[in-house]
């Protein structure tokens, strides 16, 4: 994982609300596009990065009234910790799943012009 974009996806409103409501309770894609005003599409967008970042993963399949086959998701994020520190990003990721995670990504002046 690369800090630089676990920052980018921190720092969207979309994802942390996301995150925020799936921390306790598992919810689906629908209750979460409803509840936070946060388009269909958008909200499956996020979720998929989530997943694929591990934040997020996907606890149950229920069956709903109407038929449907619906996911129930939860964050797997229990703390984050960002800090730039002597010309290095890190992000250091606990999640509830496993042991911290830390990522580094030095910067330097080549990187940047």
């Amino acid at each position: 994982m690369n800090p630089l974009a676990v920052t980018k996806l921190l720092s969207d409103e979309h994802a942390v609300k996301i995150l925020t409501a799936t921390y306790r309770i598992p919810r689906s894609a629908n209750y979460l596009s409803i509840k936070f005003n946060i388009p269909i599409a958008a909200c499956y967008r996020r979720i998929r990065e989530l997943e694929n970042m591990g934040l997020l993963h996907i606890i149950e399949k229920v069956l709903t009234p109407r038929g449907k086959r619906v996911s129930l998701y939860q964050s797997t994020l229990k703390s984050a910790y960002l800090t730039f520190e002597n010309g290095r990003l890190k992000a250091l990721l606990e999640l509830t799943t496993g042991p911290a995670e830390e990522m580094e990504e030095v910067w330097n002046v080549a990187q940047i012009q």
